[in-house]
């Protein structure tokens, strides 16, 4: 791991990309704090999820890139999270391959119903249902916005395939 390794890191991808494994394993490594805005948009509950109204959810953010160091990993483009990306030090794109997110999709929901692998939601038959969809409108719309801002805007960033190939 390299010791220069940036205090602001924005991951995004796709559902099944990556992300929470990719933010928590760098996390994990530098002591770096991570959050998932999937969290900065829901208040999370037993009984139920709460979603911020959108001055909360933008107070959440700010105060978390108002900090020295994070990482933050979503899947979500909304202009809400722009700021996000104006303030990362760098921008990891996991590009991973469709059909490897489509399997991750599955095996995800399957070990979050048998309570082996925890889930910030109720893993439900419509929840696993919406992924899919999720998955697909990432392919066909965010993805080449997301390419498209990373080539014109002057960010520093990393386009990967596979995040176990991270060596920051």
């Amino acid at each position: 791991m390299n010791r220069n390794i940036p205090n602001k890191i924005h991951i995004i991808g796709s559902v099944g990309s990556g992300k929470t494994t990719l933010a928590r394993n760098l996390s994990r490594k530098t002591s770096v704090p991570y959050y998932e805005l999937d969290n900065v948009v829901w208040k999370r509950h037993k009984s139920e999820d709460i979603r911020r109204s959108d001055e909360e959810r933008d107070e959440y953010l700010d105060r978390i890139i108002r900090s020295e160091r994070w990482i933050i990993e979503g899947a979500h483009t909304h202009d809400w999270v722009f700021k996000s990306f104006q303030n990362a030090d760098l921008i990891i794109f996991l590009d991973t391959p469709y059909a490897i997110r489509i399997i991750r999709i599955i095996r995800r929901f399957i070990l979050q119903k048998l309570g082996i692998e925890k889930a910030n939601y109720t893993p439900t038959l419509n929840i696993f249902m919406k992924m899919f969809k999720w998955n697909a409108g990432f392919e066909k719309q965010s993805k080449p916005m997301i390419l498209n801002m990373l080539r014109q805007d002057n960010f520093k960033s990393l386009i990967v395939k596979d995040n176990r190939r991270i060596d920051l």
